[in-house]
């Protein structure tokens, strides 16, 4: 049994130490997959049906004849079928991209606004499909119910014990290992997808600094943000930097 395997005394130190260590302190609970990978390419399937149905696709044939010679490029250098692929660009003006299990790739038209050139529009693509790639999506959803796991055994724990206000303890619990673990997590997947996107890119044959002027025209247009550590993306100026030193090592 492992040092994580807590008795309820130890659980209930947990508390104040706001939980997170409860999904930390083993190391093998991010080689366990809680969640299948068919499982997860099933709900990335879902969601993109419940996105087309609700969020138009985008009548700027342009932008999707651009979207489609970029995305097809940097899946070949990925090793990826670009016709098993479905990549598409919606009429919504915010300035976002994701990607879902299933080999889905939605852009927005707000994209389009801030990237400058077919080498920075590359940049967005190449670092979805490095979502895609790493099995982000499967990752981030066992991480979830992970913790879920863990917030309810620890609910159990206090409720058996008979303390007082009981729930609310475990609700505190729930936001530290939100903003512990799962939060960083993500922005450490984020940085994983960029430095997968500028190898691609090289290999595709766009310019890799060309993500560092994207996310310089990024952070112009950003305005009021949220601070980074309660971001599931790094800061634009965070992450200027990282680039610029996946540039030097890729130059290396």
């Amino acid at each position: 049994m492992c040092d994580c395997c807590l008795t309820r005394r130890g659980m209930l130190r947990l508390a104040g130490a706001g939980g997170a260590v409860l999904l930390t302190g083993c190391d093998e609970i991010s080689e366990i997959d809680l969640v299948s990978e068919g499982q997860v390419e099933e709900m990335g399937l879902r969601a993109w049906q419940e996105i087309k149905s609700q969020t138009p696709v985008a009548r700027n044939s342009e932008e999707q004849r651009l979207l489609n010679r970029v995305s097809s490029l940097l899946l070949k250098a990925a090793g990826e079928k670009p016709e098993q692929w479905e990549v598409l660009v919606f009429d919504r003006p915010e300035v976002n991209a994701f990607a879902l299990p299933g080999r889905k790739i939605g852009v927005f038209q707000g994209m389009f606004r801030v990237g400058q050139n077919e080498d920075q529009l590359a940049a967005v693509v190449g670092h979805e499909i490095g979502h895609v790639q790493a099995e982000h999506g499967q990752e981030r959803i066992n991480a979830q119910v992970a913790k879920d796991w863990g917030l309810r055994l620890i609910a159990f724990l206090l409720q058996m014990g008979d303390v007082e206000f009981a729930a609310e303890i475990a609700a505190a619990l729930g936001l530290g290992v939100e903003y512990g673990l799962v939060l960083p997590y993500s922005r450490s997947q984020e940085l994983e997808a960029d430095r997968f996107g500028i190898r691609l890119m090289a290999e595709a044959g766009y310019r890799p600094p060309e993500a560092i002027a994207f996310w310089q025209r990024m952070q112009a247009a950003g305005g009021a943000q949220q601070p980074e550590f309660l971001s599931t993306h790094p800061a634009p100026q965070s992450r200027i930097e990282e680039l610029r030193e996946m540039l030097g090592q890729l130059k290396g």
